[in-house]
């Protein structure tokens, strides 16, 4: 006789655990096909549950092929395919737990300190009062227009670029729309790409089975004539701060590279502003697209470093020359940032929130570099290494003065259960230029773990 504990189902119906118990025991194989089930009544009294309760389950079982019902004579199991199992089904394993490490350089933290929760609260309650049922509707595959008006607005006044509404594209982080781009500017183009620099943007190339073509960065950017001489039809880089060497791209290399895309038919730059609104020192520094009069600049920025990355919201800001090849390719899309979030961001922009709010995070993460610089100045390890790339960003590289190798001391502190991140970790060549120098994101450091963190390091640079 089948045995269930039918107390065991906890929300589900009785009839629906009953159905669940049954097809598992046949999926793997310990009802065989051919195999008579009890009648009706007799399951319903040995389970005490009512005879519907398994007429209902037995029923759903022989309308998607599990039983077979012969008149007066009851039900049987159908022959399918059964799964390989070793004994009884046992409990799937648990995730394995990320390593909780002493110090943590290579986390990138940033994007949840500071955000303004009671305004953001406040905002989405009046989107749900004024929009209502309108919020259930779609709305266009570009984004909404209020949010393309808000980001066109916050462009011109904050990064000097001129952007209609039309030409701005809004998605759910920049990972979607590196596919996206790769989907309109074609799979058959080659990518230029920093080395070293940002993997996610080219493992999207790659997956969509573009090629790439790694360009050494030296301390000003991507040299012009790297750039002519490898066959790329498409640029993509940070000019403003690039990762992980954080140098900035002089304006005459920046006039370079716009001649190159506007020397050859179908060259485009991806511009990469990931994190332009953190400059501590000087003004920040104008977009490349702001200066673009070729109509070959693709820009591309995300609020995950500002906000949160857990919004989802990025955006691209497409030349004029390509939205009617976007609306005819990628216009059958559906907009992937949910409309509620997308209309309390259009508020958040045109309100002056989020410039109230940059400028406390601004000073925030500023105070936290110089902590975290400072402590490094007090430590053991303050005669052997030199900071470097301050001015901007949320991170910053810190040069050791070392002979042991970037993978014996990496390995060595994995032990001591420090995480270190390696200039060349991000780069595929063997350059002199690049090795000894870790990146340091500081936004989730704590003080007094960092403070031991560094001790322990100072003793392994010698061991």
């Amino acid at each position: 006789m089948l045995t269930y504990d039918l107390e065991s189902r906890g929300n589900l119906a009785r009839y629906d655990y009953l159905y669940r118990c049954i097809r598992e025991d046949i999926l793997s194989g310990r009802l065989s096909a051919g195999e008579k089930l009890p009648s009706k009544r007799a399951l319903a009294a040995h389970l005490n549950t009512a005879v519907v309760t398994v007429e209902t389950a037995y029923a759903q079982l022989e309308a998607e092929g599990y039983l077979r019902a012969k008149e007066k004579r009851g039900y049987f199991v159908c022959p399918v395919e059964v799964r390989p199992t070793q004994g009884e089904l046992s409990a799937p394993e648990p995730e394995r737990p990320e390593p909780v490490w002493k110090l943590d350089l290579r986390g990138t933290g940033g994007g949840t300190e500071g955000f303004p929760f009671s305004v953001w609260a406040k905002l989405t309650r009046r989107v749900l009062t004024e929009r209502g049922e309108q919020l259930l509707r779609a709305i266009p595959h570009s984004g909404a227009p209020e949010l393309r008006q808000a980001i066109s607005r916050h462009l011109y006044r904050f990064r000097g670029i001129s952007a209609a509404p039309e030409q701005i594209v809004v998605g759910a982080g920049t990972e979607y729309l590196y596919n996206l781009l790769v989907q309109l500017l074609g799979r058959d183009r080659s990518y230029g790409v920093e080395d070293p620099g940002y993997s996610k943007a080219e493992r999207v190339y790659t997956l969509n089975g573009a090629k790439c073509v790694s360009l050494p960065v030296d301390g000003q950017g991507v040299p012009v004539g790297v750039l002519e001489e490898s066959g790329c039809q498409v640029l993509h880089i940070s000019p403003n701060h690039q990762f992980p060497t954080g140098v900035v791209t002089p304006i005459a290399r920046r006039q370079g590279m716009l001649r190159w895309a506007g020397a050859g038919e179908g060259r485009y730059i991806i511009e990469d502003d990931y994190d332009s609104e953190f400059r501590f020192a000087g003004r920040p520094i104008l977009a490349l697209k702001s200066i673009d009069q070729t109509g070959t600049v693709i820009y591309v920025n995300t609020f995950s470093r500002t906000l949160a990355p857990s919004l989802r919201i990025g955006y691209m800001v497409l030349p004029r020359t390509l939205l009617e090849v976007y609306r005819e390719r990628l216009g059958f899309y559906s907009s992937t940032v949910p409309a509620i979030e997308q209309y309390t961001l259009a508020l958040f922009l045109e309100e002056g929130h989020f410039e109230r709010h940059l400028s406390r995070i601004r000073l925030f993460y500023r105070e936290r570099r110089d902590q975290v610089i400072q402590t490094i100045a007090d430590s053991s390890l303050a005669k052997r290494c030199r900071v470097r790339r301050e001015e901007a960003g949320l991170h910053f590289l810190l040069e050791l003065d070392t002979d042991r190798t970037d993978e014996e001391l990496e390995a060595a502190a994995r032990k001591e259960g420090l995480r270190l991140s390696f200039l060349t970790q991000y780069s595929r060549r063997p350059d002199q230029t690049l090795k000894h120098i870790l990146v340091v994101n500081y936004p989730g450091l704590e003080v007094e773990k960092l403070k031991e963190g560094l001790e322990v390091l100072a003793g392994l640079l010698d061991r």
